[in-house]
C-alpha cells in the first residue's frame, strides 16, 4: 500500500480518464474521439508512470516493473477502449479477444498460469465466439465505408456521460477500497476453509494415502456416522480402517493440500454461485435478443422482396 501515490492526485487522474473516455465514445455528428483517446491514453500512462517512479524510488529498480508489463497493459487498455468506441460490433468484440489476451499476458506476470489460460479458454474461446455469433446473427455487416447503414444503437453511444461516470465511479470505489478499506474488512474466520474443503475430498485423501503406502492389504479411509473422513488436523493425522475392520491412525502425506484449481472450484460453486448463474442468464438473453431481432430483419426482407416482385409485376404489365 506505500507504493500508492497521494489518493487525491490517484482521483485527479481517474477522473481526467472519465472525461477522455466519454468524449471518445461514438456521438451523433462530429465526435471528437480522437482528442477524447489521447486524453484517456495520456490518463492511463500518468497513473502508471507515476506508480512506477514510486515503486523504484521506495523498493529500488528491481521493485518497478518490467518492460512487458507496460507492453500487455498498453495493448489491454487500448483495446478496451475500442470495444466501447468502434462503430462496428463485430471489431469491438475482436478488440474485447485482444483485451483478454493482453490480460492473460499480465496474469502471467504475476505467475498466475491457471488464470491466464482459463482467461483464453472461457472467454476468448468460449464467451467472445458466442458473442460474434449472436452479433452477426443480429446485424449486417455492410461494406466498406457503409457503417452509416448500420442500426444507431450499433454506432451511437446511448448515454455517453451516464455511462462513464457509472463506471469510472466503480472504478473509484474500488480504489477507495484499495487505499484504505482492506483494514475495515471483518477477520477471516479462525478455522483454515481449506481444512474443511480438503475434508470434502475423501478419494483424493485415499489416493493420497495409497500412494505414501499407508493402506496395505485392502485397507481404506475410515468413515465417521455421517461419511467424511475422520482428522484430526492439530496432529495432522488420519485414521484408516484395515480389511478386519480395526481401526489405527496414520500420519497424513507431505504436500496433501488443496490445489490451486480445487480451490477456486470451491471458492466459485461454494462461495460464489450466483456469480455464475448471473453470468449464464446474460449469455442466455443476449441470445434470445440474437433470435428476436434476427427473425424481425428475416420478415423485413421478406416484406421487401414481396414488394419487389410486385414492382417487377406492375412494370412488367405496363411494357406489354
Amino acid at each position: 500500500m506505500d507504493l500508492l501515490t497521494n489518493p487525491i492526485v490517484l482521483y485527479l487522474v481517474i477522473a481526467l480518464g472519465a472525461v477522455g473516455v466519454c468524449m471518445a465514445l461514438p456521438r451523433r455528428g462530429v465526435s471528437p474521439q480522437l482528442v477524447g483517446g489521447i486524453i484517456a491514453a495520456v490518463a492511463g500512462g500518468l497513473i502508471v508512470l507515476v506508480l512506477s517512479l514510486r515503486a523504484a524510488r521506495q523498493g529500488g529498480p528491481d521493485a518497478a516493473p518490467n518492460l512487458f508489463f507496460y507492453v500487455f497493459a498498453a495493448v489491454a487498455l487500448g483495446a478496451a477502449l475500442r470495444v466501447i468506441t468502434h462503430p462496428r460490433p463485430v471489431y469491438a468484440a475482436l478488440y474485447f479477444i485482444l483485451t483478454v489476451l493482453a490480460s492473460a499476458g499480465l496474469f502471467l506476470l504475476l505467475s498466475a498460469e491457471f488464470m491466464a489460460f482459463a482467461l483464453i479458454i472461457i472467454y476468448a474461446g468460449a464467451i467472445i465466439i458466442t458473442y460474434l455469433f449472436v452479433i452477426m446473427l443480429a446485424t449486417q455487416a455492410p461494406e466498406a465505408g457503409k457503417e452509416h447503414l448500420l442500426a444507431e444503437y450499433d454506432t451511437v453511444s446511448r448515454e455517453p456521460i451516464a455511462a462513464t461516470t457509472a463506471g469510472f465511479v466503480v472504478l473509484g470505489v474500488l480504489t477507495a477500497m484499495l487505499l484504505g478499506g482492506g483494514a475495515q474488512l471483518p477477520p477471516a474466520p479462525a478455522a483454515d476453509p481449506s481444512q474443511t474443503r480438503l475434508a470434502q475430498l475423501p478419494r483424493k485423501i485415499e489416493q493420497s494415502l495409497r500412494d505414501a503406502g499407508c493402506l496395505k492389504g485392502g485397507g481404506a479411509l475410515a468413515r465417521s456416522s455421517l461419511g467424511d473422513p475422520v482428522i484430526n488436523w492439530s496432529d495432522r493425522t488420519v485414521q484408516i480402517e484395515g480389511p478386519d475392520g480395526s481401526r489405527t491412525w496414520a500420519p497424513m502425506p507431505d504436500g496433501l493440500e488443496l490445489s490451486n484449481v480445487e480451490g477456486l472450484g470451491f471458492s466459485l460453486l461454494e462461495d460464489h454461485p450466483g456469480s455464475i448463474e448471473i453470468a449464464g442468464v446474460i449469455l442466455l438473453m443476449a441470445m434470445l435478443g440474437a433470435v428476436v431481432l434476427s427473425r424481425k430483419q428475416v420478415e423485413h426482407d421478406e416484406e421487401l422482396k414481396r414488394r419487389r416482385a410486385h414492382q417487377l409485376a406492375d412494370a412488367g404489365g405496363a411494357v406489354r
